[in-house]
């Protein structure tokens, strides 16, 4: 049995994860995580905001925003023009494609290879009429390529032209609350905003389980910070880190073969800023962390076609799997000032900081001053109001007019040009306004666990396993009465409780042999074994397993769960039967 197919069996059998509303036929794309599953992706969770978030928090927040947004936002965003893919149909049978896997296949049956990233749809037509791909259902022919955009639409209350969309990605909230996040965090940069929840994308033909999903989770950052101090503070940390990283201009000669170069060579080479390579080392230790090595780890740089409309610069972090080969686990991508400037520019808010000048300097800008009478003949007892929303927004009120616009609306007044006094004024400053750049990097929480447990498969000499990290097993402990005796059952319910009240997720299980439940339990990953024998009674002592090893020591009953701790907290398995007193176990 291979590795993956040991991971398919169990993730059904033993609750990681499995297709959902099975009852009904399933539908692609979806799946639901069993009570293992949930406690896995949580524990990949807080080991994340561990690596990511905790140790930063001077400087990094983090935030949840809603799951459906206006339209408004994505018009800015570029998603309603850009986020789509081609999708072509059978001209006899109806059934409907993603034209690039489509081609894809098709052609790596002959032992071609194409890149088809960034093409166009007349493009993708052409390849499919050249080597006339055919409909792989009932052989029938293709129509022609149209774009499919894969943001979910929905409507926002009763009104049918209120429309709105299933958020893509979280990044978006982060984006839009930008103003709010600028104040919290006293309007200096750098500061980094996470964010980890649900996301959905209409997929045309979603397969390969967990690796492509119209409905998934992401763990997010946006790092805001200024172009013309771009240095990140933490990156002595990481600079001796080693990164497997394939740059951009090796994919441009057809190269996929990574490069291991530290985080520092890579800055010093202009593969990547400081803030890029810093989130790159530390998503390498992260994943390696998690079981992954460095081997089959790399950072793939996109070319410019193959980026999102948003990048100037992208690498994926890609995992070597059995099942499906090289897979994208985390996007790392620097998005400059394309998301903030657009927002500014669709909803009339200024998303700029300041910075001050080593000199200061006179400019010339056009400020705006209610026209009280104006504003009373026309709003008369909410002139107060109606003024306040004009000073708020002054800036936006002055650009539209000095641009040719007869009217603007702010906070759902309309101002008009008599409304207001424009003046042009130059005035003397020591501070100046910019856009802050970002660097986002965004991972996939779903395709990390599949690889996750993928790598942690073992099959080897008659035993299947996983060798999961002990912070991210799903059970910690498992507390077995070696045989299902009154008294025995009785210790064994009382430390299980005593496990769970301490936070430490154990199981308790008391059917079939001891060898059995110890297959079981190392089959889901479970780090260690408490196991309530014949001694435990007349000492109080109880036998703990060592998973990946099978040794066995002797523990007092009451430092258990403080050996349950050292082991999730990552202590080694001698090292935590050295502090606690265990003793060697002697059959």
């Amino acid at each position: 049995m291979q590795r993956s197919e040991f991971v398919a069996d169990i993730a059904v059998r033993r609750g990681f994860y499995w297709p959902s509303f099975e009852i009904y036929g399933g539908v692609g794309g979806f799946y639901d995580y069993g009570p293992l599953g949930v406690l896995t992706r949580r524990h990949i969770v807080e080991k994340w905001r561990r690596t990511f978030v905790l140790p930063y928090q001077d400087i990094m927040v983090e935030i949840e925003t809603p799951v459906i947004m206006p339209e408004a936002v994505f018009k800015a965003s570029g998603h309603l023009e850009h986020f789509a893919d081609y999708i072509v149909t059978c001209q006899k049978c109806g059934r409907k494609f993603r034209a690039d896997h489509l081609i894809e296949e098709a052609l790596s049956q002959r032992g071609i290879k194409l890149s088809l990233e960034g093409l166009s749809g007349e493009q993708l037509d052409e390849i499919i009429a050249r080597y006339d791909i055919k409909c792989p259902a009932c052989g029938g022919p293709l129509g022609r390529s149209e774009r499919f955009n894969l943001l979910f639409k929905t409507n926002i209350g009763p009104y049918a032209n209120e429309y709105g969309y299933l958020r893509p990605e979280t990044a978006q909230g982060m984006f839009v609350s930008f103003p709010r996040l600028a104040d919290y965090m006293g309007r200096r940069v750098p500061f980094g905003v996470a964010q980890i929840g649900r996301v959905g994308r209409n997929e045309i033909s979603p397969r390969q389980g967990l690796i492509r999903l119209r409905e998934f989770s992401q763990m997010e950052i946006e790092l805001f910070f200024d172009p013309q101090n771009p240095g990140c503070p933490y990156f002595a940390e990481v600079e001796g880190l080693e990164v497997p990283i394939v740059p951009e201009e090796e994919v441009a000669r057809g190269n996929t073969e990574p490069q291991f170069l530290t985080a520092r060579e890579i800055v010093a080479r202009g593969h990547a800023n400081e803030w890029m390579a810093f989130f790159m080392a530390l998503s390498a230790k992260f994943l390696k962390e998690l079981g992954v090595p460095l081997e089959r780890q790399k950072f793939l740089g996109k070319l410019p076609q193959e980026r999102a409309h948003y990048s100037a610069k992208s690498y994926d972090q890609m995992v070597l799997t059995e099942r499906f080969g090289w897979v994208e686990v985390s996007g790392h991508a620097y998005r400059t000032d394309y998301d903030l400037s657009r927002h500014g520019e669709y909803s009339g808010h200024e998303m700029h900081l300041e910075r001050r000048l080593k000199e200061a300097r006179e400019i010339e800008e056009v400020r705006v001053y209610p026209n009280p009478g104006a504003l009373r003949e026309k709003y008369g007892d909410r002139i107060g109001e109606v003024i306040k929303a004009v000073q708020k927004n002054s800036q936006m009120i002055a650009k539209s007019l000095a641009s040719g616009a007869e009217k603007v609306e702010v906070e759902g007044y309309e101002i008009t040009r008599d409304m207001v006094f424009l003046r042009r004024e130059v005035r003397r400053t020591d501070v100046e306004k910019f856009v802050p750049h970002v660097v986002e990097p965004s991972f996939g929480l779903d395709r990390i666990l599949y690889v996750v447990l993928e790598s942690a498969a073992v099959v080897e000499d008659g035993r299947k396993y996983l060798r999961l990290p002990s912070d991210i097993a799903p059970i910690t402990v498992c507390v077995l009465p070696i045989v299902k005796r009154r008294d025995y059952v009785a210790i064994g319910a009382d430390l299980a409780r005593r496990l769970w009240r301490a936070g430490i997720t154990a199981f308790y299980d008391d059917e079939g042999t001891i060898g059995s439940r110890y297959a079981r339990c190392d089959e889901i990953g479970t780090p260690i074994d408490a196991t309530i024998d014949e001694t435990t009674p007349k000492d109080n002592t109880v036998t703990i397993r060592d998973r990946d090893s099978r040794r066995q020591i002797r523990l007092d009953i009451g430092k258990v769960v403080e050996f349950a701790a050292e082991i999730k907290s990552g202590v080694p398995f001698d090292e935590a039967s050295k502090r606690l007193g265990g003793i060697p176990f002697k059959a």
